[in-house]
């Protein structure tokens, strides 16, 4: 199977660790950039094969090389839960020597009457997991979802250690950045986010997000004691361990909410130009956790299903989307979870 970019990848592994749990008889090759093997680690009957795109794999030379390493393993089905032009090379090479193939349906029909301005079908179409799944289901494996199961919460260490501290209390991520603009709270208004939740002593705020988004992110920690700025500073290996220990995760429609749902973790995101009715809405998670841009103000969304499509006058969409709101969201999620905290 070959996976590529990190929300795509992120919203693999519960599938396949619904695989896993139900299928243990099975072995599983994941296919996908080595920095991404961290996801797939601790998961039963599961390998990981390194994809080179920078070199042995890369061009059409390289795929026909990935194609001859992969016969090696002696695959019996290809399950291809990317749909692009290299895993279609692939698969239909495996196609060809009589090896068992499907691939998950992208919907790209559905989703362009969901993002489209005029007679807009606004209905939720079926989640990533849900297809991915039905690759499965396709090769003869069906999958059931409902009752997942997700890795116990590690314990932190060494350097990782030395930046968190000792847990006390209730943790919170928040990843306030995301691909496009369209997708990302304003500033001012998430400083508001911050600087409230900051007041609850018994919260400890982690800053998660690129290494160019350091600087963006100190402003946000105003230096503050209970706010920590982990992006640059650790690896993706140490971020999945600190993520399996928040309490929450306040994420945009981008890969950390994913990350943070792959891993048990209660997710509320943020939507500005996109909806979750496009099947994004991160595994486990509810819709109530999901504040969406008033679409009575701003009904041509979801304008896209990336945020990369930018509609004139839609610019202040997130603006809807009140930042009490979503402090009272978290409040409430960890208040659901947990003892009522006093400030």
């Amino acid at each position: 199977m070959r996976l590529s970019a990190m929300g795509d990848v992120a919203m693999t592994v519960p599938v396949l660790r619904a695989f896993s749990k139900q299928y243990p008889e099975i072995k599983v090759t994941v296919i996908s950039r080595p920095f991404f093997k961290p996801f797939f680690d601790g998961i039963p009957n599961l390998s990981f094969f390194a994809f080179d795109d920078k070199q042995r794999h890369k061009g059409f030379p390289g795929m026909l090389r990935l194609f001859r390493d992969l016969k090696r393993l002696e695959i019996d089905a290809f399950a291809d839960l990317h749909n692009v032009l290299r895993s279609k090379i692939i698969r239909t090479l495996f196609a060809a020597i009589g090896v068992k193939t499907a691939y998950v349906d992208k919907a790209r029909a559905a989703k362009k009457g969901l993002m489209r301005a005029e007679n807009k079908i606004f209905k939720p179409l079926p989640t990533m997991f849900e297809r991915h799944a039905k690759v499965f289901q396709q090769l003869g494996f069906p999958l059931q979802l409902s009752d997942p199961e997700f890795p116990a919460k590690p314990q932190l260490t060494g350097e990782l250690l030395a930046l968190t501290g000792q847990k006390h209390g209730k943790w919170i991520g928040m990843a306030p950045y995301a691909q496009y603009d369209s997708k990302v709270y304003p500033t001012d208004l998430m400083q508001h986010v911050i600087d409230k939740l900051s007041e609850n002593s018994a919260y400890q705020i982690f800053l998660f997000g690129g290494k160019n988004e350091t600087a963006s992110l100190d402003a946000f920690a105003k230096a503050k004691g209970n706010i920590t700025v982990v992006a640059g500073k650790i690896n993706l290996t140490q971020e999945l361990q600190l993520i399996a220990n928040l309490d929450v995760m306040l994420s945009m429609d981008s890969g950390n909410a994913h990350i943070a749902a792959m891993l048990g973790i209660k997710v509320i995101t943020l939507w500005g130009a996109t909806h979750p009715y496009a099947g994004f809405l991160p595994f486990n998670q509810t819709m109530e956790n999901a504040l969406t841009a008033d679409r009575e103000k701003f009904p041509k969304i979801p304008t896209s299903v990336y945020g990369n499509k930018q509609v004139e006058g839609y610019e202040d969409a997130m603006r809807t989307i009140s930042p009490d709101d979503i402090v009272e969201k978290i409040d409430a999620v960890l208040n659901t979870q947990y003892p009522i905290l006093n400030t």
